[in-house]
């Protein structure tokens, strides 16, 4: 894994003023963990959440396209969603408010880490981004009374492009960190396939 960052520099009012992100890799080529730089003061906090230029500095050409927002309670797992072929979709994730854990499952037939899955704690507090290219599945838990969920995308929603794998494969064998009996699920997250079946 490596870090770096990257940064840019504006001028306002004959003063130069320096943005600069984190960016984090994971052992999974492709999905990036980002910590945009917050300003934080007694009103509260400033932080720059999507630059084009400086996102594609750090390898993200992805043009997003479409923004969605979601809410759900704790116990809530949801996924583990993705779109096929021409439909696929990158996605920028953050949490807006509480805590949630995010998974990515590398669904790329012919990829050395096929079948792997990486995830990352994001909070309100923390403001990490969370980068998955297409050819992940993705999911998430709430671990908060409450979670308000941010996704960016680079292709619009396709129904007839859906696809899914069941989020509680012991094959894949993610730890939601939410226990069994307090699990929240939709009645279609609980019919998706197992991951060997895809």
């Amino acid at each position: 894994m490596q870090i770096w960052q990257i940064c840019t520099t504006f001028a306002l009012n004959n003063r130069y003023y320096v943005i600069c992100m984190t960016i984090h890799t994971t052992p999974i080529e492709g999905l990036l963990v980002i910590e945009p730089k917050v300003f934080e003061d007694a009103r509260g906090f400033f932080a720059e959440t999507y630059n084009e230029e400086r996102y594609q500095a750090a390898g993200i050409t992805a043009r997003f396209l479409q923004d969605n927002m979601s809410q759900s309670q704790f116990g809530v797992v949801r996924g583990l969603h993705f779109q096929k072929g021409e439909h696929a979709q990158a996605k920028l994730v953050q949490c807006i408010e509480g805590k949630v854990l995010d998974v990515a499952v590398d669904i790329r037939k012919g990829s050395p880490t096929f079948g792997q899955w990486y995830s990352v704690v994001l909070t309100a507090e923390n403001h990490r981004q969370f980068f998955i290219p297409r050819g992940f599945a993705h999911g998430f838990s709430v671990l908060s009374e409450r979670a308000l969920f941010s996704y960016k995308c680079d292709n619009l929603y396709c129904p007839e492009s859906e696809g899914g794998i069941l989020l509680t494969d012991p094959d894949l064998g993610i730890d939601w960190q939410i226990p069994a009996d307090k699990m929240i699920l939709s009645e279609k997250d609980k019919k998706h396939p197992r991951f060997s079946h895809l």
